[in-house]
């Protein structure tokens, strides 16, 4: 067995790291019910009761064989610049407010970034990118986003991955997608009565907000993803589209940092937050 002294802590950890041996912020115990199929899935999401329930389940999900074979294999040979961490190695929850006014939906963890820091979004070039942005418009309290030990918070904004597991070349498949699917359902019921605006990052999570949304869509016809597309929906809710924050749109110019200012500080107004 080898283990890593928690970069900020300093306490040991196996990667990945077992539910209950003090993680931050680790919602588990050794005794949550562990999901190893779709229907189980649909069963613990259905009943989960409250969003600490929920993230405990959703943090020990092993129900998609290929993804948990990848992020754990990620965690234990690692990128070099890393080697003396441990790697959380496990699903990723969703991280804010539990009453937030704007919902942040993305796509699924960086196998180096949320798979090593135990916190969606944090730890990696997007993230850096995300979480700036989110600081500029006064929606969380520090530019940056290190780790599950980092003292970030906010009051306004919840951050949620529509696959909750890192994905070979971020990509992962129907059936993997459908299989954690139950997770986002479960934790938007949760959230969804204070809700103002929901922002997507990129296409995927465009549609995986247009599936979660399906009842709420202003007519007929699927609305199309941009940067900077608004959906208002029937509840007096809106769907906000933006550019995922990939190393390769902010390299490219295809998405800048003031793009991303745009909207965010248009979602914290829409929200009434500004």
């Amino acid at each position: 067995m080898t283990v890593h002294p928690h970069p900020r802590t300093g306490v040991l950890f196996e990667s990945p790291v077992l539910p209950g041996t003090g993680w931050p912020g680790d919602p588990a115990t050794p005794r949550t019910p562990v999901a190893a199929d779709a229907g189980q899935v649909a069963t613990l999401a259905a009943t989960a009761g409250d969003l600490a329930n929920l993230d405990a389940l959703v943090s020990v999900c092993r129900a998609c064989p290929r993804l948990v074979a990848w992020r754990e294999e990620v965690a234990i040979v690692k990128r070099r610049s890393f080697a003396g961490e441990p790697y959380w190695g496990r699903p990723i929850t969703g991280w804010g407010a539990q009453q937030p006014k704007i919902l942040v939906l993305g796509l699924a963890p960086a196998a180096h970034g949320g798979n090593r820091t135990g916190r969606v979004f944090t730890g990696d070039r997007s993230g850096d990118q995300l979480f700036a942005a989110l600081h500029r418009a006064g929606l969380v309290s520090q530019a940056i986003s290190v780790d599950a030990a980092d003292g970030l918070s906010t009051n306004d904004i919840r951050i949620a991955a529509a696959v909750r597991c890192a994905p070979p070349g971020n990509k992962p498949t129907p059936d993997e997608r459908s299989t954690c699917e139950p997770w986002l359902t479960a934790e938007w019921a949760m959230v969804a009565p204070s809700v103002r605006v929901i922002v997507t990052l990129g296409g995927f999570g465009w549609e995986a907000a247009l599936r979660l949304l399906a009842d709420d869509l202003p007519g007929p016809g699927k609305p199309k993803f941009g940067h900077g597309v608004v959906v208002d929906l029937q509840s007096g809710r809106q769907l906000l589209g933006c550019y995922h924050p990939s190393q390769q749109n902010m390299f490219t110019g295809r998405l800048t940092p003031a793009m991303l200012d745009d909207i965010f500080t248009d979602a914290a107004t829409r929200a009434g937050l500004r």
